[in-house]
C-alpha cells in the first residue's frame, strides 16, 4: 500500500558503522509506525527496531544500545543507526510500515559484516 525503498546495505568490517535508510511514498507518512526487520539466511524475519511517530522506540535485545532507528517525517524517511556491528548482524534489512494493522514491505538491503 505504502512504497519502501532501503539503501545503505553493505559491507563493512567487525566494530565498523552502516547507516540505512528507507524512503516511503506515501503522504501519511506520519500515520505510519515504522520498522526496520533482518532475515539472515536459514532463518525467520525478525524484528530490529520500530518507531512510532512521537518517537517511542522499541529494540530487540540484540541490538539495544547499537542500533538508533529515527525518523524524518518531513523527509518521509527512517533511518537505522547500525554502530559496532558484529557478524551476527549480517542480514537483508526490510523497511516496515504499519498503518491499520496492514503491514508494508520493502525489498530489503543486504549488510554483510566479515573481516
Amino acid at each position: 500500500q505504502v512504497q519502501l525503498v532501503e539503501s545503505g546495505g553493505g559491507l563493512v568490517q567487525p566494530g565498523g558503522s552502516l547507516r540505512l535508510s528507507c524512503a516511503a511514498s506515501t503522504i501519511f507518512f506520519s500515520a505510519y509506525v515504522m520498522g526496520w526487520y533482518r532475515q539472515a539466511p536459514g532463518k525467520q524475519r525478525d524484528l530490529v527496531a520500530t518507531i512510532t511517530n512521537g518517537g517511542n522506540t522499541n529494540y530487540a535485545d540484540s541490538v539495544k544500545g547499537r542500533f538508533t532507528i529515527s525518523r524524518d517525517n518531513a523527509k518521509k524517511t527512517v533511518y537505522l543507526q547500525m554502530n559496532n556491528l558484529k557478524p551476527e548482524d549480517a542480514a537483508v534489512y526490510y523497511c516496515n510500515a504499519v498503518r491499520g494493522g496492514v503491514f508494508s514491505w520493502g525489498e530489503g538491503t543486504l549488510v554483510t559484516v566479515s573481516s
